[in-house]
């Protein structure tokens, strides 16, 4: 696979407060990846960096070898973690909304997944709940053919008894050899999709490898995470 996203001394600081740290790391095309950390670890920084919407940052970083920008945010889907819908929004308004954005986002198939999903097409979005909020979110993100597809917190507001739903919906959806990252505290109910994983921890790297090697020795990678962020968290 051919690398789709690298990033050389990465640092990101707002103010005195320093979230990234000289960061580097590179990634493969084509995986499912998880991004892993504690709240304040520098993840959410981390995407908005590479979805081109922060860019006072010092360091290199390539996406499909390019800076991030106009260019790459036609390749790229982004999901937000907050909550963008506009409050007098239908469903069926945000889908045709985004329709007419981007070139590359199919309308039937989000037609059909707001009946999968058991989603009023017709309900204002202020009306609706978070759960039902994040799941529209996801509609108009993975019913873009794009190449790259960037997750903050996708089940954050999903009830348990979904998740395996929304997780099954996530991958079925998504393009063959497109890229995929997410970025979760959920990590039990997504290590058995994942390709691979980047931990971040204080804005410094911690970890990158690839699931088949992280969990060779018998665990998994929420044990690994614990194990990891145990130390971190000790200085």
């Amino acid at each position: 696979m051919e690398e789709i996203i690298r990033i050389n001394n990465l640092t990101k600081s707002y103010g005195t407060n320093t979230v990234l740290k000289n960061v580097s790391f590179s990634l493969e095309g084509g995986q499912i990846i998880g991004l892993l950390g504690p709240n304040g670890s520098g993840k959410t920084s981390l995407i908005k960096i590479l979805t081109g919407l922060i860019n006072d940052y010092t360091g290199e970083v390539l996406v499909n070898g390019l800076k991030p920008g106009a260019r790459t945010k036609s390749m790229v889907a982004y999901l937000p973690e907050k909550t963008y819908l506009a409050s007098w929004m239908t469903a069926d308004d945000a889908i045709k909304y985004i329709a007419d954005f981007y070139d590359d986002f199919d309308l039937p198939k989000a037609m059909h997944m707001l009946d999968m999903f058991q989603l009023p097409h017709k309900q204002k979005a202020r009306t609706m709940s978070k759960g039902q909020q994040e799941k529209l979110q996801l509609i108009l993100v993975m019913c873009r053919n794009a190449k790259i597809y960037i997750l903050d917190e996708p089940m954050g507001g999903v009830d348990p008894a979904a998740r395996d739903f929304i997780l099954d919906s996530i991958i079925k959806n998504r393009p063959e050899g497109s890229t995929l990252m997410m970025s979760t505290h959920l990590i039990h109910d997504i290590e058995g999709v994942l390709d691979s994983i980047v931990m971040i921890g204080r804005g410094r790297l911690l970890m990158q490898d690839s699931v088949s090697h992280l969990t060779q020795s018998g665990k998994t990678v929420n044990e690994v995470f614990k194990e990891v962020f145990a130390s971190d968290w000790q200085f």
